[in-house]
């Protein structure tokens, strides 16, 4: 008999049953019963589906005549596996029907099979079930009869099949069962068993999924082999990439590491079956960092996944106005979880933030997610509070960490995390870093490394800085919405048409400009200007009374470009406040600010104020009671008047609200 993994497994009629390789009880090798303590012969009974796999030189079967001839018997062991028994060997004479024990001596090469007839005096029965060999989901074709086994990460009813979704670490395909039209096939089953399946392998709307002949719920030995198998499968394919970074920078060593393991994570949530959401900050470096990563993405859910639909139903991409998760995200965020998880029998999803999340603001949101089973992973360059969500995340990548700060930009480091996923996306990307970089005017040692890179694939300067403008455009006017083709083809990431990518750019460059022009106009003769003990100026200007609302620029975007006007103009160390009934938008250039610090003050000093917000150190925007909002800005005026000058430190996210 061949062993376990490979041929047959059986029961004892007569002893207390293991576990069947289709789930059901106990498996005994035929070769470990030849020679029994107490003397007994084994002779095994195979299944009926047993085959040649199933069988070996030297054991003895149950046999039925199926056939009479001058030189000897034809006997049939199982319905695939026949032979014949030569009338030298035979002890006595058979009719067609008759049962016999016989002994397996010869399997020729062409397949035929020779049997010698053998008395025992004493002996028992095994039933031998049938042990498939296993098919791996990547790389099933139609017409195949098949075998699988893996996690069910997927149960759905329709109004005709049951569909399981089976993973099993190289790929996840979707097998349908049919009861009754509308009935739920093997309740039994559940999403995260380990299953077995066989079936016939279909071409259903050009896309692959088996039609279920058995799906049996693996138990016992039997599964916690498959789940080490599956497990193992899963380690080896989330393997991200071997690639370096596009330019040579010391300091984003560590950080690329950290990457690395994200790149993992991502990759094995999406081999398990687990839908991905995407929260990202909706500005131009918001975006520089969620396109590439959900391109590579969806990508490897198309690698992964047989059913052609599957990057659109478990992929989402959405953008948040606010540098943190907002309850009202997160809220919105678990509604839609959980209707997936009852509508379509999915996993609860994978949360990725990009260009947020780094924060003690964040943390509300997190722990509301920390009733269920849904992972987080972050990615953020915001000045981060560790000690306060890394207990409530599984990843945290943060310049800051590393010794780096928010010059390191989300946008650069999400280009490294989807080459790392899909690395084929290479020279689609390469611009990329650089209008992140623009977009929140970085001034990293590595920014010029990433101009020249961008201007190798085709993009000068004023190109990059104009993609950054359309899509600080495009996101205000998509408030909430993803925008996946528009964005796609500013960005010209994932974009087929290179002349729609340049006119798209050039009109919303130019929108914005001019709607930014007019909105300068409209607030100059109404800013507010003093000259502090420090030597900064210090502007400030009531954006609810003299700015055009409602419309482009939001009021962060507003106050960033006067305070950019006012740092050209003078030259000098400025501060800039932007403010609104219950907001204020902080922007300063050469003055060493804490802006998070400066909320925990006010809270302190103004409990009633209701204070929240933050962001960088030297940018950022906060919240506040609209009664209160007299004190807090003069509070914030003080303590803005003690800071130190430091012309080292600049404003860089202009997106920020």
């Amino acid at each position: 008999m061949t062993d376990n993994s490979a041929g047959c497994s059986g029961v004892r009629d007569d002893s207390s049953p293991a576990v069947r390789a289709d789930g059901g009880e106990a498996t005994t090798d035929a070769a470990e019963n030849e020679a029994p303590e107490n003397g007994e012969h084994v002779v095994h009974d195979l299944a009926p589906d047993c085959t040649l796999t199933d069988v070996e030189t030297g054991a003895y079967y149950l046999a039925e005549v199926n056939g009479v001839v001058d030189y000897g018997v034809f006997v049939d062991v199982s319905e695939a596996v026949s032979g014949l028994v030569h009338e030298s060997s035979l002890d006595g004479d058979y009719a067609v029907g008759d049962e016999l024990v016989v002994e397996l001596t010869e399997v020729k090469e062409n397949g035929d099979v020779a049997f010698d007839d053998v008395d025992l005096d004493d002996y028992h029965t095994v039933a031998v079930a049938h042990e498939p060999t296993i098919t791996r989901v990547r790389g099933l074709t139609a017409g195949d009869e098949v075998t699988v086994e893996g996690e069910v990460v997927q149960a759905k009813q329709t109004g005709g099949p049951t569909i399981f979704a089976v993973a099993d670490g190289t790929g996840i395909v979707s097998c349908a069962a049919f009861e009754e039209a509308g009935v739920r096939a093997y309740p039994e089953i559940e999403v995260g068993q380990m299953v077995h399946v066989a079936g016939t392998v279909e071409t259903r709307e050009d896309a692959i999924q088996i039609e279920v002949d058995s799906l049996t719920g693996l138990e016992g030995d039997r599964r916690e082999e498959a789940r080490e198998r599956f497990e193992e499968a899963l380690d080896e394919r989330a393997a991200p990439a071997d690639v370096e970074p596009l330019v040579e920078w010391e300091a984003f060593e560590p950080i690329h590491e950290e990457l690395r393991e994200v790149a993992r994570l991502l990759r094995r949530t999406v081999l398990s079956g687990r839908p991905i959401r995407v929260r990202h900050h909706a500005d131009g470096d918001g975006m520089c960092a969620a396109i590439p990563v959900q391109l590579a993405l969806e990508t490897f859910v198309s690698e992964v996944h047989e059913d052609t639909d599957a990057p659109r139903h478990l992929f989402k991409r959405l953008p948040s106005k606010a540098p943190f998760y907002e309850m009202e995200d997160v809220t919105r965020d678990l509604n839609f979880a959980l209707e997936g998880q009852a509508r379509h029998g999915q996993k609860l999803p994978f949360l990725l933030m990009l260009d947020n999340g780094s924060t003690e603001e964040d943390v509300p949101a997190y722990e509301n997610l920390a009733h269920y089973d849904i992972p987080i992973a972050v990615v953020d360059h915001h000045h981060p509070d560790p000690e306060a969500v890394d207990p409530l995340l599984d990843a945290h990548v943060n310049p800051y960490t590393h010794g780096e700060d928010y010059r390191v930009t989300t946008g650069m480091m999400c280009v490294e995390l989807a080459r790392l996923i899909d690395p084929s996306l290479t020279e689609e990307l390469e611009h990329v870093p650089a209008v992140a970089g623009l977009s929140d005017r970085s001034k990293a040692e590595a920014m010029d490394d990433y101009v020249d890179l961008a201007a190798e694939a085709g993009y000068d300067r004023d190109d990059l800085l104009d993609i950054g403008e359309a899509l600080d455009y495009a996101a205000h006017w998509l408030r909430y919405s993803e925008g996946k083709t528009l964005v796609n083809d500013v960005l010209n990431v994932g974009c087929d048409d290179e002349a729609r990518h340049a006119e798209l750019v050039d009109f919303l460059a130019e929108r914005a400009e001019r709607d930014v022009e007019e909105q300068l106009d409209a607030v100059e003769e109404h800013v507010e200007h003093e000259r502090l003990a420090s030597g900064a100026h210090l502007y400030r200007i009531d954006l609810d009374e003299y700015a055009h609302r409602f419309t482009y620029p939001a009021p962060g975007k507003t106050t960033g470009e006067l305070h950019d006007t006012k740092v050209q103009e003078t030259g000098d160390p400025v501060i800039t406040i932007g403010y609104g009934p219950d907001f204020s938008v902080l922007r300063s250039d050469g003055v060493r600010l804490d802006i998070p610090n400066m909320v925990t003050e006010l809270n302190e000093e103004l409990p009633e104020a209701g204070v929240s917000g933050g962001g960088h150190l030297v940018v950022g925007s906060i919240k506040f009671v609209k009664g209160r909002r007299q004190p807090v800005i003069e509070a914030l005026v003080e303590k803005m008047a003690d800071a130190e000058i430091d012309e080292a430190l600049s404003s860089t996210i202009v997106g920020d609200e």
